[in-house]
């Protein structure tokens, strides 16, 4: 008989027999017993309610609550000790009869729906092979990342309770205040009703992206149950290493928990994984007087060992403070524990970590269960295969409350919370979300619609060559092609004109040489919400003729009065016949305030003098132009510096009456104002911009300002408001004064504002409401598109 045959005899006999038949049994269990079964019997729930409660073994029932992530790992370190700390504070809230069981899934999505819903369907016109061009950038985007894997975290928690309705109260409360502590970490939550725990349940069943078709009318019809709607079409668990599930193999291994130390990067790392992986933990709370009471005997049995030690180290002869290091080492942890427990708000509980992988072959998941021990063995950690225990590992890695692995390890509040289950958010919205580049973290893409903001006003800031104003054409470009919104543009460097005569829009050149004409003076009967629309257009040619008039302390009392007077009888013939031979222009305002009997009014009519029969008459004209077309374009590069900023305000106006004519329409209109810093240098232009701020949203306007100068953001407690009132920001490579400015404003992290130093021109932070993220957006440069675009000097097409 060979050496090794005897060795593995003499362990054979090291066992006793109660241990040999646990072990036969284990594997009889996974091997089967020979008779049939069916992929339903081995999901381990009794019934799924409509309202989102399942009914598991033994009088259980749970609740599914799914989160969403937040940007942990670019948090200022405050931050992060904020959110570290209100985990804490949920893990403790749960009780001893609470289980807690946190998932955290990656998995592959249908590719055909992730394509569709970024290609941008031919409609026949001049802009298909637009529509074409970009369309293929977006899928070249697409592949770049991570975008098919669809990434989920939930929270499932189960109580036990005599009945359904005992159940629905508890958890009931359990979900308010659980959702309460997602609340002040920041994470949005929401619980999942019945269908939707089964589509998840499905979706980890189906790993290809099968579509889940289900609806609870069909279950009496139909005579199936919901395990038929959501079971694979086979499950066999006969290897004692892996599993397979219908074309799938798929192996669940557990975290064998070695390290001193824990590092809140370990989740984060498993969940980069290029493949799809879940993970997830059972959490168990120890009833807090019983875990201190256990913790005491282990000490008291510690310091019998250590007494017994010293005994035989005098019966010996040497010293009795010479004692096995295992021994004080031991001590010293569970004297520390129970000062914790005690004294720090911790508490015990008992944590199962189990890692799920799943692959198209025996070798992809040889593979993948070898990178995740790697990632393990990295933070001093094991991940071990669960033999012969594969069926209960699976069924314990769906988000049902269920743990059917007993091996669990102690620890506390603190060493549990340190498994964050956060790292950075995703912006990957459908419908008609705009693509900004790529995740610098994720590498996925970034889409987003503006209009699903509380306040879709925005800001596009960086210094010169950054890339603001191709953003701003990117994001027109994008807008144009996937929305019906109307988009105009005010352009003081004329740097837009290639791009809106390729979409076939109307540039407008506004300059005292050209025969294009607006009238200052054009109103729509919709211009304000009030019953007349006289009141608003007042107050706009008010900051017109306080314009031209200058001054330190603008216009008198009396001057306002005189003009107002004059605005209400230029338009009383219009409003009483509306057609446009009827509109005013700026000459009949003149001509009525010069009958004004008061002195101020000759005052007044002499500033108009110069605009209205001067040399700077270019605004005393009716508007000869399609300002209706869908993309107008206000070129006022060659107004000199006399008339530049009434040029800007005057092309606010004209936006102004655009927003009210597609509010009745139910039409979003954007607009983009490039050099936005000159607008807020003059009291009345900056006053007039922040009255657009302020009212845009509720008429269905998206004003964009594009600058440089943050200081001019804030030089006013009046211009704070634009910054305050913008939800969306898209910021670029800052200058360090700047920097040192929206740091503050923002609260932006010094880890996330490396991302604006120094940049490459398009790369930045975008700002979408309270998600933060760093991107990167490399346009393709042999396109069409890119000429039309680029504002590069070497660039640029003659």
């Amino acid at each position: 008989m060979s050496k090794e045959k005897k060795n593995t005899q003499n362990e054979k006999r090291k066992l006793s027999r109660q241990e040999r038949k646990q072990i036969d049994t284990l594997i009889r269990q996974a091997k089967g017993d020979g008779k049939p079964h069916t992929a339903q019997d081995s999901i381990p729930f009794e019934r799924m309610y409509k309202d989102g409660i399942c009914r598991l073994a033994n009088g259980r029932y749970s609740k599914c609550i799914e989160f969403e992530d937040i940007n942990y790992q670019l948090a200022q370190p405050d931050d992060k000790t904020a959110i570290f700390e209100a985990l804490c504070d949920m893990y403790n809230s749960f009780d001893a009869s609470i289980g807690v069981q946190l998932s955290l899934i990656s998995r592959h999505a249908n590719k055909e729906d992730f394509k569709s819903s970024i290609t941008i369907a031919p409609q026949n016109d001049d802009f298909d092979s637009i529509r074409a061009e970009y369309t293929e950038m977006l899928q070249t985007q697409l592949e770049r990342g991570n975008n098919g894997l669809i990434k989920t975290k939930f929270l499932t928690f189960t109580i036990e309770a005599k009945d359904i309705k005992s159940a629905r109260a508890r958890l009931a409360r359990i979900e308010t205040d659980t959702l309460n502590h997602f609340k002040v970490i920041g994470a949005a939550a929401r619980v999942l009703d019945g269908k939707q725990r089964l589509e998840v349940l499905h979706g980890l069943f189906h790993p290809d992206g099968e579509r889940f078709n289900f609806a609870w009318e069909w279950l009496p019809v139909s005579g199936l149950s919901v395990k038929d709607f959501i079971a694979p079409s086979s499950f066999r668990f006969g290897d004692g290493r892996m599993f397979q599930m219908g074309g799938k193999f798929g192996a669940v291994s557990f975290l064998q928990i070695a390290a001193p130390e824990l590092s809140d990067r370990m989740l984060a790392d498993f969940m980069e994984a290029e493949n799809g992986i879940v993970v997830n933990l059972h959490i168990q709370s120890i009833d807090h007087n019983e875990a201190i009471k256990t913790i005491k005997r282990k000490i008291t049995d510690l310091d019998r060992m250590k007494i017994e030690e010293q005994k035989k180290a005098i019966r010996s002869g040497y010293d009795m403070d010479i004692i096995p290091s295992d021994l004080a080492t031991y001590g010293g942890e569970a004297k520390n524990l129970l000062r914790d427990l005690q004294s720090r708000n911790e508490r015990m509980f008992l944590l199962t970590l189990l890692v799920l992988n799943m692959a198209d072959t025996k070798q992809k998941l040889d593979n993948d269960v070898f990178s995740a021990a790697s990632i393990a063995q990295k933070y001093n950690c094991m991940l071990t295969r669960l033999d012969y225990r594969q069926e209960q590992g699976l069924m314990s890695s769906i988000p049902l409350g269920e743990n059917l692995i007993q091996i669990q390890r102690g620890l506390t509040t603190s060493s549990t919370a340190i498994f964050v289950p956060f790292t950075v958010q995703e912006l990957f919205q459908s419908g008609e979300a705009l693509y900004y580049g790529l995740n610098a973290l994720s590498n996925n893409m970034i889409l987003c619609d503006r209009k699903r903001l509380k306040n879709p006003n925005g800001l596009i800031l960086g210094t010169p060559g950054s890339g603001k104003s191709f953003s701003a054409k990117r994001e027109i470009t994008n807008a144009f092609l996937i929305t019906a919104d109307d988009i105009i543009i005010c352009d003081p460097e004329a740097e837009y004109y290639p791009l809106v005569e390729r979409l076939k829009g109307q540039v407008i050149k506004v300059s005292q040489n050209s025969t294009q004409y607006i009238n200052p003076m054009d109103i729509n009967l919709n211009y304000s919400e009030g019953d007349t629309p006289i009141a608003l257009k007042s107050d706009f040619i008010l900051s017109f003729c306080e314009l031209i008039m200058g001054g330190k302390n603008g216009l008198e009392a009396v001057e306002k009065t005189l003009i107002d007077r004059a605005v209400i009888s230029v338009y009383r013939s219009y409003l009483a016949d509306p057609k446009p031979e009827n509109m005013p222009i700026l000459g009949d305002l003149y001509n009525e305030i010069k009958k004004q009997p008061e002195k101020e009014a000759q005052r007044i009519a002499s500033a108009l003098e110069l605009y209205v029969n001067g040399s700077l008459n270019v605004f005393n004209h009716r508007t000869n132009v399609d300002i209706h077309n869908r993309l107008v374009c206000f070129d006022i590069k060659e107004l000199g510096t006399q008339l530049r900023k009434l040029g800007m305000l005057i092309v606010q106006d004209q936006v102004w009456n655009r927003v009210t004519i597609n509010r009745s329409e139910g039409k979003a209109t954007r607009y983009y104002i490039d050099e936005f810093h000159l607008l807020l240098k003059e009291e009345q232009t900056a006053a007039y911009s922040v009255e657009i701020w302020k009212r845009f949203r509720k008429w269905g306007g998206i004003p964009t300002g594009i600058t440089q100068n943050v200081k001019d953001l804030l030089s006013s407690r009046e211009v704070e408001n634009i910054f305050e009132n913008s939800d969306f920001v898209y910021m670029l490579n800052q200058a360090q004064g700047d920097r040192e400015i929206l740091a503050k404003q923002l609260n932006i992290s010094q880890q996330q504002m490396t991302y604006v130093t120094h940049s490459d021109a398009g790369e930045g932070l975008i700002f979408y409401g309270n998600v933060i993220l760093p991107f990167i957006d490399r346009f393709p440069q042999d396109t069409e598109l890119y000429r039309v675009m680029t504002t590069k000097p070497g660039e640029v097409s003659a």
